[in-house]
């Protein structure tokens, strides 16, 4: 294959990942039906957050999605997904309009479904980025993720484009939208090209033009922040989201035309580049590779434990199991024995985690707090700050030349909203209040969510980031049950003692600032706390990043 038409191709491949982003984020909307829901199904707030729970806990299994890949070709894990969604959400839009009756336990598994096919659609992005772009992975991974951010504003519009007074049309738009993308970006996928090593001259290249990208994704951000809220009627709704669209179309098509222009004026904003993994598990075609593959691992990881023995007595306990590289590829064992991945864990389950439920519940507590009218409003804007703040993910690689901060540091520094935003929710009930709160915790979540696939692929491997990753995002599930669970009991608490004054289709419901004050107590402890271990990661994993900006700088010098 000619080396330009590659280079071209996995622009395209790129923008596939970003449009496959876009149009997935489905589990955003949930807080838009989910009162319908309750009401079809006769249940309690606490059953309906065990619902809430089942999608999040689609992402327990999200590592089938990473195996799978390794086994299966791109295009058919592609339409595996696209197939969970469309029958997950296609049953639930078929019960909420009374077409067919379900039992609980029924529903419980369409939401599980949904929330798989989520999980796999962001694998396969994953992988794509780190296999087309192995210098600049970071920067591909930020650019894509954030568009999973802006999915619950363009499914606003599409609805508000058909029918503004049905909530009840996202599930379907849920069902049939992740199929219809699947299909148009199935033909970038099947040509994909072979990853291949890149010139220094290829590298600046490329990041300028994820400079110009990243500046095309912040105008259609705030393209659709600014102008979502006159799309109230039809005729306007649909010329906004022919506007998203037309933005949408120019990520694909503007690195072809940045890179034919090969302009020296654009190459001066060439970022530095991370790190360089050119061959990955994901591209082997070989079976046999594999097993060598993990076979060699598995003799790695016998012989580092061996070594760790005769000198872990001598080191401290901080000391102890420490990472001093980047790039070290782990496996799942040497993964689960690692002290820094668990300060990772806790971090990510108390911190991004904790936002991902307080989206789950923000219908419930917009009605609470009497601002029911703008639940649609309060989604747009929380899942919009998301896409601000996972674009916001790539700072440390354009500022990296100008001031060195371990990705762990800024991962930190993004949990410092949520606790300030959870403490100001406390504090007052005002629409105000619940605006700058949600948007405060939409844009740490989304940092951190976007950072996470880069901060993982760094410190544990990039070729085993696709399972690696899926293991990490097992606490979503776990912290969407247990948050959640602490906010229905408080919830279900208050309203049981307001069932005579407030009634809504014989569903008991709480009204007022009491029905969320001790979660958002709670919650704002717990964010606390991942915030300690935040710090406490970044202390740790200090040293490696510290240790390859070393290694970097010599071999600048040296070339």
């Amino acid at each position: 294959m000619n080396p330009m038409v590659g280079e071209s191709r996995k622009w395209v491949v790129l923008g596939a990942s970003i449009w496959l982003q876009a149009f997935t984020g489905t589990n955003f909307d949930f807080s838009s039906y989910s009162p319908d829901l309750k009401s079809v199904l006769d249940i309690t707030q606490l059953q309906l957050n065990y619902l809430s729970v089942a999608s999040d806990m689609g992402k327990a299994f999200g590592w089938c999605s990473g195996l799978s890949l390794l086994h299966f070709p791109f295009w058919l894990v592609l339409f595996l997904a696209a197939f969970m969604g469309a029958f997950g959400y296609g049953f639930q839009w078929l019960l909420i309009h009374r077409f067919i009756t379900l039992p609980y336990s029924l529903v419980f598994f369409l939401c599980l479904l949904a929330g798989c096919s989520i999980c796999w659609f962001n694998t396969i992005c994953y992988v794509l980025c780190i296999r087309h772009f192995p210098t600049n992975r970071s920067l591909a991974l930020s650019l894509s993720v954030s568009f999973n951010g802006v999915s619950a504003a363009l499914y606003t519009l599409i609805a508000n484009a058909i029918n503004s007074n049905d909530d009840t049309l996202y599930l379907l738009l849920n069902a049939i939208v992740p199929m219809l993308v699947s299909l148009l970006v199935l033909i970038p996928i099947l040509h994909q090209p072979q990853p291949q090593p890149h010139s220094i001259d290829t590298i600046k290249h490329d990041s300028s033009i994820f400079l110009c990208l990243n500046i095309l994704a912040l105008v259609t951000g705030l393209y659709l922040i600014f102008l979502y809220s006159f799309s109230y009627t039809v005729s306007i709704a649909r010329v906004i989201l022919v506007g998203a669209i037309f933005l949408l179309l120019l990520l694909i098509f503007v690195p072809s035309v940045v890179y034919s222009m090969k302009s020296s004026s654009l190459a001066r904003f060439a970022l530095p580049t991370s790190f360089s993994f050119y061959y990955s598990v994901f591209t082997r075609a070989d079976p046999d590779d594999n097993e060598l593959y993990q076979e060699l691992i598995s003799i790695e990881d016998s012989a580092r434990s061996k070594s760790a023995l005769s000198t872990r007595e001598k080191k401290s306990v901080w000391e102890r199991e420490q990472l001093t590289m980047l790039g070290e590829e782990h496996s799942i064992k040497l993964l689960v024995h690692r002290w820094d991945f668990w300060l990772y864990y806790i971090a990510y389950f108390c911190g991004g985690t904790i936002g991902l439920a307080y989206s789950n519940n923000l219908g419930q507590i917009s009605q609470s707090l009497g601002h029911y009218s703008h639940t649609s409003s309060l989604v747009t804007l929380y899942s919009t700050c998301s896409f601000f703040g996972r674009l916001l993910a790539a700072a440390p690689d354009f500022l990296n030349r100008r001031m060195h901060f371990a990705r762990t540091g800024w991962f930190a520094a993004a949990l410092v909203p949520t606790p300030i935003a959870f403490i100001l929710l406390a504090i007052s009930g005002s629409g105000a209040a619940l605006h700058i709160g949600t948007a405060l915790i939409g844009l740490s979540s989304g940092f951190v969510f976007s950072a996470a696939v880069s901060i993982t692929s760094e410190l544990f491997g990039p070729n085993s980031v696709g399972v690696n990753h899926n293991i990490l995002i097992t606490n979503i599930p776990l912290g969407s049950c247990l948050y959640g669970l602490l906010a229905a009991l408080v919830y279900d608490s208050n309203a049981e003692n307001s069932t005579h004054d407030i009634w809504l289709q014989e569903i008991s419901m709480c009204m007022g600032r009491k029905c969320y004050l001790q979660t958002f107590i709670w919650w704002s402890c717990i964010s606390m706390v991942g915030l300690l271990s935040s710090f406490l990661f970044f202390l740790r994993t200090k040293q490696a990043y510290d240790n390859f900006e070393k290694n970097d700088n010599k071999n600048n010098i040296a070339t």
